[in-house]
């Protein structure tokens, strides 16, 4: 008898948790999202101010090719066979500072290359050849250069570069790999 009460007290205790689970309206249900779609759409309609021209997706949008990943839920790809990268659709990076005493703001930002194996073709001191420079376009800043960049086996491997801007602003980001040089402009802020 014990044996056929304790399953029946767990139907009985479960049952009604269920229909209240099926019966509650759908406003209190998604009681949370219309927070979080406040914070989406706020982070969406940020924009860039009109003097800085930044990069944004064309009609005809890159497409990597295979084996690489072809879409991007949160952005889009910008480049060509030889080298491309992933940007944001509405051109604004919101940077961070690696600790508070760090004036500079981070940004880790990969780089994909048709092809690159880091293990057949190894640049020197194991390090990818890609380089990559940062202008302030709107006003004078210091500049950077970047080599700070380390191989991802992947699959498929890319390159992962780590930068350091000096400051906000409006800025022209340049990636050069042996022979091919992929430009974009961003509006970095904190």
């Amino acid at each position: 008898m014990k044996r056929r009460i304790f399953p029946l007290a767990i139907v009985s205790l479960l049952t009604p948790i269920s229909f209240v689970a099926l019966q509650t309206p759908g406003s209190m249900q998604a009681s949370f999202t219309p927070a979080a779609q406040d914070r989406l759409q706020g982070q969406q309609e940020e924009k860039a101010p009109e003097s800085c021209p930044v990069t944004k997706p064309s009609a005809r949008p890159f497409v990597p090719p295979s084996p690489y990943p072809t879409t991007h839920t949160n952005g889009f790809w910008f480049g060509t066979d030889k080298l491309w990268t992933h940007l944001p659709k509405n051109g604004i990076w919101r940077l961070s500072h690696y600790s508070p005493t760090n004036t500079t703001l981070s940004q880790k930002l990969p780089w994909w290359r048709e092809g690159y194996d880091p293990r057949n073709d190894p640049p020197p001191e194991w390090r990818p050849m890609l380089k990559v420079t940062g202008k302030r376009l709107n006003s004078p800043a210091l500049s950077f250069a970047s080599d700070n960049a380390n191989n991802v086996l992947g699959p498929p491997p890319y390159i992962m570069t780590g930068l350091d801007i000096p400051s906000v602003g409006c800025w022209k980001i340049t990636g050069r790999f042996e022979d091919t040089e992929l430009s974009f402009v961003v509006w970095v802020m904190d």
